[in-house]
């Protein structure tokens, strides 16, 4: 958003030297956190994987993921390879972040109200059921080959969302809202299955001992310990117990995100007369004329501020905004690197990609995944027990269940829970990365072009709903400045005023301008011939 006169440069405040780097940490700061390039560079991680393992650098590539890291404490030495350590911990994180967002629609999300949620979630069944089924057709009567069916079950929640972000708001909301709830929803479900079905023999000594230091967490929760550092600590410890139960550690990061706090420690309503109060004691304290040192009483204040300012922002928020960045633009692309390393030298290309695996997860995420997403959604839509979101039709429903198909991340972390053999691996692998793009591509396709028949009937979204979001989000002033925005502008100033007005209390909303064009153009015939058309 430009620098406007209500919302000036936020730079400004900084010396003069420090302003460059300001905005070029902001520009970092946009980047980190925009979907879309998340997607771009895991994408980019999986081609430079294929391109390494199709060349004659593959065999000193896997050697060094093959290399072992030795850690030795006390009595205890550990050894990991640098690809353990990716699938294992690093994908823990990531789980922890998962673990958060589906914490997150649990409590505050799309997932509270269970009529608004029942779409996405039964779509989701949906979308796990059918590739099943699919998968079966061409394994179930293969014993090494039949318990890979969770490989085809499982969507890519970045790759999904961000190949979304590509349409901008070409899209309405609502389809957004169903795919990013449709994949929480699925996620659940994947660490269901990775849980119960594709861990070893379990200890049942450590899982006790998971199980009581899970206890612990929720006791730190009850007892309303909101700093970070002890819920990161006592989490380790929870990992290396489920690590050594049996049961794929990555579970940990899960349980671990379901025990962090989601409110704030602070009133929120009495902080903001608190603060005002500190911001008037700040400036009353100020003397221009001193320099910064000297300068006790407004430090102080301006400390005290500080201090409890930070802790206005729930622990599982701060954790989530502060896991983001390293999770879509490290784990998530050395996974990638690690795990997309597919040969094809000296290897027998028409049999991977003729055998029952690759079929069966091929087939599985490119047909299975909209097959089940659309059938459940329009069964649970026609027995009425939920409707379709606002301004969505089937087309967008469709495109959306094709995205679903894009599995890359979760589907090949589950093939190599699924498969023991390499050459089971790399065909699930071929099934998954085939699958993934085509699907990408094709919902991509079909959302597009419905986008624009949708402009050629003057019809285009703009994000956002000025009663039910803006009064969420920005409060009843903001929702009523936008109120006087849309009574006080016309037709062609609408949009932008509308958006500027938005963008600026922080409400995110959607409407369809072409039914307020509408509405504006009928007011006007109305006062030239006093009757409305």
């Amino acid at each position: 958003m430009e620098p406007t006169a209500k919302n000036p440069d936020p730079h400004h405040i900084f010396i003069d030297e420090v302003q460059g780097h300001q905005r070029r940490w902001l520009k970092v700061i946009q980047f980190t956190s925009s979907s879309t390039k998340a997607a771009a560079i895991m994408l980019a991680a999986a081609i430079v994987a294929l391109v390494i393992a199709n060349s004659p650098f593959f065999e000193p590539f896997e050697e060094f993921w093959h290399t072992h890291v030795v850690v030795g404490v006390g009595g205890f030495i550990g050894e990991m390879s640098l690809a353990h350590i990716i699938n294992d911990i690093f994908m823990a994180v990531f789980f922890l972040l998962v673990g958060l967002e589906i914490k997150y629609e649990m409590t505050v999300g799309e997932l509270t109200n269970i009529r608004q949620a029942a779409l996405p979630i039964i779509a989701a069944c949906g979308g796990v059921l059918a590739p099943i089924v699919i998968y079966s057709i061409f394994n179930a009567t293969n014993p090494e080959t039949s318990h890979g069916w969770g490989v085809p079950t499982a969507t890519d929640i970045a790759f999904a969302l961000g190949i979304m972000a590509l349409l901008g708001n070409r899209v309405p909301n609502g389809v957004r809202v169903f795919l990013s709830t449709l994949a929480v929803a699925d996620d659940i479900i994947a660490i269901l299955v990775i849980a119960i079905f594709y861990g070893q023999s379990p200890s049942l000594m450590w899982l006790a001992i998971a199980a009581a230091i899970l206890v612990v967490l929720v006791l730190m929760n009850r007892a309303h310990v909101y700093a970070l550092t002890p819920y990161m600590l006592v989490g380790c410890l929870l990992w290396f117990a489920v690590f050594m139960s049996g049961v794929h550690s990555t579970i940990a990061g899960v349980l671990l995100a379901f025990t962090i706090p989601t409110g704030s420690r602070v009133d929120l309503q009495k902080f903001m007369t608190w603060s005002g109060d500190r911001v008037r004691e700040a400036r009353a304290a100020y003397v221009e004329t001193e320099p910064v040192t000297l300068q006790k009483d407004y430090m102080f204040t301006v400390t005290r501020l500080s201090s409890v300012a930070r802790q206005v922002v729930p622990p599982a928020t701060r954790l989530e905004h502060m896991l983001y960045p390293w999770v879509y633009f490290a784990v998530l692309p050395l996974f990638a690197l690690t795990n997309a390393d597919v040969s094809f030298l000296g290897g027998d290309v028409l049999a991977m990609v003729s055998s029952p695996v690759f079929f069966g997860v091929f087939f599985g995420l490119l047909l299975g995944k909209p097959i089940g997403i659309l059938l459940f959604s329009f069964l649970t839509v026609n027995l009425k027990i939920a409707n379709l979101p606002d301004h969505v039709n089937w087309i967008h429903m469709l495109g959306a269940g094709i995205l679903g198909g894009v599995g890359f991340t979760m589907a090949i972390f589950v093939a190599n829970l699924a498969f023991p053999e390499a050459v089971l691996i790399a065909d699930a692998k071929i099934g998954i990365l085939s699958a993934s793009l085509l699907a990408g591509v094709i919902g991509f396709l079909f959302l597009f072009m419905q986008a624009k028949a949708a402009e050629r009937q003057g019809i285009s979204y703009v994000s956002a709903s000025l009663d039910e979001v803006v009064r969420q989000t920005a409060g009843e002033e903001a929702a009523d400045m936008a109120d006087d925005v849309v009574l006080g502008c016309g037709d062609e100033d609408l949009v932008d005023d509308v958006r500027e007005v938005l963008e600026a209390e922080g409400g995110v909303a959607e409407f369809v301008v072409h039914e307020i064009r509408d509405e504006a153009e009928a007011e006007e015939a109305e006062d030239v011939t006093g009757t409305r058309p």
